[in-house]
Order: C-alpha cells, then structure tokens, then sequence
C-alpha cells in the first residue's frame, strides 16, 4: 500500500458539516463526481475527506461525548500552541463536560510521543488534531 486515499464519513446535516470543516479545521472543498446521493469532499494532505449524507443506515456516534480511544482519524497541524488557540477562540474548552459539543482534551505530553487535542464534529465524530512537537513552554 502507497498511502491512504481517503476517509468517508455519514453526516446528519451537509451543510453545517461542510461549515464545520471549511471554519474549523480550515480544509479546502474539492469537486466531487455527480453521485445520486449528497454529500462534499474535501483536501486532506495527499488525501480526501468525504462526506455522506443521507446514508440509508449511517453509523453516528449520537449523543456520545469525546472519547479518546473510540474511532477517529487524525490531522497533523504545523502549530500545537496555534491550533489550540484558535480553537479556543471558536468555543472549545477543556474544562467543558466531555459531552458538549464544545469540549476539547487537550495532551500537550501525550503518550503517544507528539501533542495531541481531540474535538467532535457536528455529528460527534472525534477528530484527533496533532503536531510533530510541542511548540509552547510546558
């Protein structure tokens, strides 16, 4: 295997979705084929994200909060200390209950080795957002 194509994920509301990705992880949209069905695509890296929406049967995480360890997909970021700020600047807290939809975990000395902060979606998906290394003091 070369490298991963892309990743696809049912949504409940394409637009506020497509807002969500284009505002808040500052992806770019790119042209999708004609399917029968709606949905947006967008850059990621050398690869893709796609949106579905009006999945017969979607898998959606529902009322569920952040969960580190449930599934999600990462994005690498230049800037921890940036990315956390703008994020914090749009809402996001790491003291909101880990049910809202504005609570952000924040692991600046992660375990796995590189800074790590986990947000949700408008549907709940978990994104993990990540940096090669820290870049703040701590």
């Amino acid at each position: 295997m070369a490298s991963l194509h892309h990743v696809s994920i049912p949504v409940t509301d394409l637009d506020r979705s497509r807002m969500f990705y284009r505002e808040i992880l500052g992806l770019r949209e790119i042209e999708r084929p004609p399917f029968d069905f709606p949905g947006a695509w967008f850059a990621l890296g050398d690869g893709e994200l796609h949106l579905i929406g009006d999945a017969p049967s979607p898998t959606v995480r529902g009322g569920k909060g952040i969960d580190t360890r449930d599934v999600h997909f990462a994005v690498r970021v230049l800037s921890y200390e940036d990315t956390l700020s703008f994020l914090e600047s749009k809402g996001y807290r790491t003291d909101a209950d880990r049910s809202s939809p504005r609570a952000m975990i924040a692991q600046p000395h992660a375990t796995a080795g590189f800074p790590q902060i986990y947000i949700l979606d408008p549907d709940r998906n978990v994104i993990e957002i990540n940096a090669a290394q820290l870049d703040i003091a701590g």
